[in-house]
């Protein structure tokens, strides 16, 4: 029987260049065939198919999903991953170079490349797009200044996708799937440039201060890996340096915080009377807010003494900066109720997070700030297309590469819909049908909430998807697979 891509979706290593996937037609449905090559880069995944098209705009962008969390728009007013599958074809070539010499980086460079592509680890291997979001990133550092003008667009398109929407920052993305390990991606750029800043001391291209920015403190406690003196160091425990290299990372300074930092606080505490009082007999306003530089001593002192930080943004899809809405786009004021309030709440944090690096840039100076995301997309109520991915991305592993190469869970969706009404199925936007009927935040405090008594969408939905982990169950039950099947619902 022909495999599909439902029975048997992985179709690669994960240590090596994809060099199949799976086809999917013009509505982004799997078609069962296999295409004996790599995946380009695209912005549309497999849905379940709707029983009934529709002419409506709006509601044929619902019908596209993004590699998460977001929605791809149709019409989208940029859209890079033409420019991102140029760079990876010159990345691919590059790669394919047998002599090191050829490689147009420096000895060190060089090492560390070998080191990652070849290195017998003894514990966990890098997987392919782990190197390759370092590979572009070595590629637009080191080997595209040295190729001359027919590489220069590529630096040309990052500058002026950030002088529209980040004029203060140089920013670049690098888009992996969610699972695919971010984590060790930072730490393998931290180490290249790292190793470089400290044996090229007037180098002005490589920085051994870091700054790593996380959304909130679980994240940016689990980053404590990145740091070289941690137990857990990813340098050490992952083998992304040499042994010869390490003492090299001891001399970085990286400071790893969340972007709720960056917000002013106060350094006096005054009653408002006393405020009154002092303010009678004084021209200006007191303030008792912290000042920028205060607020950098505060959070970074260890790199207050350096020049041109690094940044690297964890889920950086969190940071922004607001614009006029597109004729298509939405700003917060457009949106009411519950997606007015999340908007609101997104759109403060995205500013803190931007307000703070812009800050950095003024009083330390920023070489380049690296965002790393499954979701690199603009929210909603950022004032642009919801769903449209940052320009300034280079690179793309997406959730359906990570899928083919075996890296991450397959996720599962309902598609046994047998709940009556309407013409799409209700499982794809579930809450849509079931939001209203669940217990509001903080209603009914003290009163016991029955599990048993939920929707019936929920109910019947669940069931499909448990249906089908029942079956696999009594199956690996039969064969004597000691372990059984782990089935996750979020």
């Amino acid at each position: 029987m022909q495999p599909s891509f439902f029975s048997q979706p992985i179709l690669n290593s994960p240590y090596e260049l994809p060099c199949q996937h799976w086809e999917l037609d013009a509505d982004g449905q799997p078609t069962n065939r296999i295409i004996e090559s790599r995946r380009r880069s695209d912005l549309i995944t497999p849905v379940p198919q709707p029983k009934k098209k529709r002419s409506s705009r709006k509601e044929q962008a619902d019908f596209l999903l993004s590699d998460a969390d977001g929605l791809s728009s149709i019409g989208q007013e940029y859209n890079p991953t033409p420019i991102i599958n140029e760079l990876r074809t010159y990345v691919d070539q590059w790669r394919a170079l047998p002599n090191p010499e050829q490689w147009l980086v420096t000895p060190e460079t060089a090492r560390l490349l070998q080191h990652w592509r070849h290195h017998k680890f003894e514990g966990i291997r890098p997987f392919f797009c782990q190197v390759e979001a370092v590979e572009t990133a070595i590629w637009l550092t080191e080997v595209a200044p040295k190729m001359g003008q027919r590489t220069a667009k590529f630096w040309e398109h990052i500058k002026g996708a950030n002088a529209q929407a980040n004029p203060e920052l140089l920013r670049m993305a690098l888009k992996l799937a969610t699972g695919a390990g971010k984590t060790t991606v930072m730490a393998m750029l931290m180490a290249w440039q790292t190793v470089n800043a400290v044996r090229h001391p007037s180098s002005k291209t490589f920085s051994r201060g870091f700054l790593v920015v996380a959304p909130g403190i679980t994240i940016r406690d689990r980053l404590r890996v990145l740091l070289p003196n941690d137990p857990d160091s990813y340098y050490r425990t992952r083998e992304i340096l040499p042994p010869d290299m390490l003492p090299d990372m001891d001399r970085a300074k990286i400071v790893i915080t969340n972007y709720h930092a960056f917000k002013l606080r106060e350094r006096v505490s005054l009653a408002q009377g006393t405020r009154e009082a002092l303010a009678g007999w004084r021209e200006e306003e007191i303030s008792t807010v912290e000042t920028e530089g205060q607020m950098l001593q505060r959070v970074m002192p260890e790199l207050m003494g350096m020049k041109n930080v690094l940044v690297l943004n964890d889920e950086a899809h969190h940071c922004y900066r607001e614009k006029a809405a597109d004729p298509e786009g939405e700003t917060v004021d457009d949106l009411k109720g519950d997606d007015k309030s999340e908007a609101k709440d997104a759109s403060e944090a995205a500013r803190m997070w931007i307000s703070g690096l812009e800050a950095v840039k003024r009083k330390l100076g920023v070489s380049l700030v690296y965002d790393l995301s499954a979701t690199p997309f603009f929210l909603r109520g950022s004032g642009y297309i919801e769903g449209t991915l940052f320009p300034w991305t280079m690179s793309d592993f997406s959730l359906m590469d990570a899928i083919e190469c075996g890296i991450v869970k397959l996720p599962r969706v309902p598609i046994a819909d047998n709940v009556p009404g309407g013409d799409t199925p209700k499982f794809r936007n579930l809450w849509e049908h079931i939001g209203k009927k669940l217990p509001k935040k903080g209603r009914g405090a003290g009163k016991a909430l029955d599990p048993l008594s939920l929707p019936s969408d929920l109910l019947t939905a669940l069931e499909a998807l448990y249906g089908h982990y029942k079956k696999t169950f009594e199956l690996w039950e039969a064969e004597g697979i000691g372990v059984p099947p782990v089935f996750i619902v979020v």
